[in-house]
């Protein structure tokens, strides 16, 4: 059996899903691993360290930079960072697959560097208008938020043609089942020695 990583990427604009069908995702497939992303935003009242985030100082953060503990990191939003650490996808393998639910620019990153043992999905809703009714529905932007979070859409719906798929999430039922077998070939392939 290969030992090289299997690695799935998922990328979308806030508001689009990624996280629902992420969290679905491995409801369907229990073998697969969450890459648990580290970042310096503060954390939402629901969320624990070390399960939905690493949350991390802005010093810590820039120290694991300077230490190369880190497949790949952006700040997505001003004094926001996010990053993968390499521990969280290092162990993965076809029996053991990673799951990062990450932004655009870290989602090509790091397929770049792991090629075809990585696959990346950009998941996309119907339209800009959808998505912005469900980043009001979440109750948690203001308009400055919202602002900057359909400014940062546009740009990464900009890159949605450099990944290997794209799941629209009009239906989330009808999303998660492309979504799951897109990431059941990826499985399989991962399996045929390179």
């Amino acid at each position: 059996m290969s030992s090289k990583p299997c690695i799935i990427v998922v990328t979308s604009p806030s508001g689009a899903g990624k996280t629902t069908l992420a969290r679905g995702l491995m409801k369907r497939l229990p073998q697969i691993t969450f890459s648990v992303s580290a970042t310096t935003r503060k954390p939402r009242p629901h969320e624990r360290d070390g399960h939905d985030y690493h949350f991390l100082t802005a010093e810590a953060f820039q120290q694991a930079i300077r230490d190369g503990r880190l497949l790949e990191y952006e700040q997505v939003y001003p004094d926001c960072f996010y990053g993968t650490l390499y521990s969280e996808v290092e162990a993965s393998d076809a029996e053991h697959p990673v799951l990062l639910d990450i932004d655009v620019n870290g989602a090509l990153n790091v397929k770049e560097r792991y090629g075809d043992a990585a696959l990346a999905v950009f998941i996309a809703t119907p339209s800009l208008d959808t998505l912005l009714q469900r980043l009001r529905e979440r109750g948690t932007e203001t308009d400055d938020s919202l602002q900057v979070r359909m400014t940062r859409a546009r740009y990464e719906l900009s890159h949605a043609d450099r990944f290997d798929a794209t799941v629209v999430n009009n239906d989330l039922e009808d999303a998660l089942t492309a979504l799951t077998h897109l990431v059941e070939q990826h499985m399989a392939a991962c399996r045929v020695p390179s």
